[in-house]
């Protein structure tokens, strides 16, 4: 068997508004997420986390920032293009498992949901994905309130 673990990590800072999209899912709060897409920590980070499993590059590098097409682009297309590449070279996705960094919005009320939108992007199971998250106790960036992180690993398996 070759079996490949990858991390992703991504950082949006906040701005006015009045929700985030994060792990796919439109949750509302008193701001929003700066980026060319739709600036979705979650969904970006384990894109990254596929992509670096297969070792191909990074979210930036299939959906360059400079580019028009991705502006305001949802990101459950850029995470369905990873689960592409990885099945078009044998693999199968066997796991992911993201953490949200911040201070707010709180993520409990809306992971089970989260689950299910990251399944139906990558149709591995919804149990195994797996989503948590965590506050930094108001130190640093996503303490202060100035942005939010997320970390992701991903596993892929392919059969010999």
């Amino acid at each position: 068997m070759d079996i490949r673990v990858g991390n992703g990590f991504d950082v949006h800072a906040i701005t006015a508004g009045d929700g985030v999209m994060i792990c796919g899912l439109k949750i509302p709060c008193g701001f929003s997420l700066q980026g060319h897409s739709d600036a979705d920590v979650g969904l970006h980070a384990i894109t990254d986390a596929i992509l670096g499993a297969l070792c191909r590059e990074d979210i930036g590098h299939h959906f360059p920032p400079s580019d028009p097409r991705w502006k305001g682009a949802d990101s459950a297309q850029f995470l369905r293009h990873a689960a592409e590449l990885a099945r078009l070279e044998g693999f199968n996705i066997s796991h992911v498992d993201v953490t949200v960094i911040g201070e707010a919005p709180k993520i409990s009320p809306h992971r089970s949901l989260m689950r299910t939108r990251i399944d139906e992007i990558l149709a591995i199971g919804q149990d195994r994905v797996s989503v948590k998250a965590t506050t930094t106790e108001k130190l640093g960036f996503t303490g202060r309130g100035e942005g939010l992180a997320a970390l992701a690993t991903a596993t892929l398996i392919k059969q010999n």
